[in-house]
């Protein structure tokens, strides 16, 4: 089992930043890609960006060049770097790792960012 626990979270004015960042724990070693997602009051969840233990990151189209998804295999963390925030960016994001020998999906508990025009 991996548990998941995510800080950093709060309140910030259109065009701040703020850093998440997702403290893994437990069965360390299973896990393979760590991502953060993120979900909107009324909205479903969705990808915000992922990375790789190599490092290899994607993004999703809404958040490439403004956020910044790092990983810190040392720490067991994995970090969100967010700047140039927006309102429609406010979210509780969650931190997801996936276990690379049998493909669970494990998840922290969020972290609610909201951003004030």
């Amino acid at each position: 089992q991996v548990q998941l626990v995510e800080s950093g979270g709060g309140l910030v004015q259109a065009g701040g930043s703020l850093r998440l960042s997702c403290v893994a724990s437990g069965s360390i070693n299973s896990i393979a890609t760590m991502a953060w997602y993120r979900q909107a009051p009324g909205k479903q969840r969705e990808l915000v960006a992922t990375i790789t233990r190599g490092g290899m990151t994607h993004y999703s189209d809404r958040v490439q060049a403004q956020f910044t998804i790092s990983r810190d295999n040392a720490k067991n963390t994995v970090y969100l770097q967010m700047n140039s925030l927006k309102p429609e960016d406010t979210a509780v994001y969650y931190c997801n790792a996936i276990n690379r020998w049998s493909g669970d999906n494990y998840w922290g508990q969020g972290t609610q960012v909201t951003v004030s025009s």
